[in-house]
């Protein structure tokens, strides 16, 4: 049986998250705020991620634009707990990772920058 494209970015979304300890969850969202796929927390709702993710990218796009930075390319948010990152992977879509407070950055990067080659080639 031939997987579908949902079942191969949550593959791929579980297999990042299992590499990655520093990683508490992550998420494929569409620019409208629908999740497409996750690997998060039962305790985590999804559809407010999806949609809280939408709004940052939103106002990451309109910030980048206003202040003549560019195209988006992601945002990170830190708070007490740790850190939320969005990824644009393109036009309609947007790859979230939350990481804990401990989390090592550099790392956390690099390991999105290599799911997001990989999401890319599924999208």
């Amino acid at each position: 049986m031939i997987a579908s494209r949902t079942d191969r970015i949550t593959k791929q979304l579980d297999r990042l998250r299992a590499l990655s300890p520093d990683i508490d969850g992550v998420a494929f969202v569409s620019i409208e705020g629908l999740i497409i796929a996750s690997s998060i927390a039962e305790e985590l709702d999804g559809e407010r991620l999806g949609a809280m993710s939408a709004a940052m990218l939103a106002l990451g796009e309109r910030i980048a634009a206003e202040l003549g930075r560019g195209a988006l390319d992601q945002v990170m948010i830190k708070g007490e707990a740790g850190y939320a990152v969005l990824m644009t992977v393109d036009e309609t879509s947007v790859f979230c990772v939350l990481a804990g407070e401990e989390a090592k950055l550099g790392l956390v990067y690099l390991d999105m920058q290599r799911a997001l080659s990989e999401l890319r080639a599924l999208n």
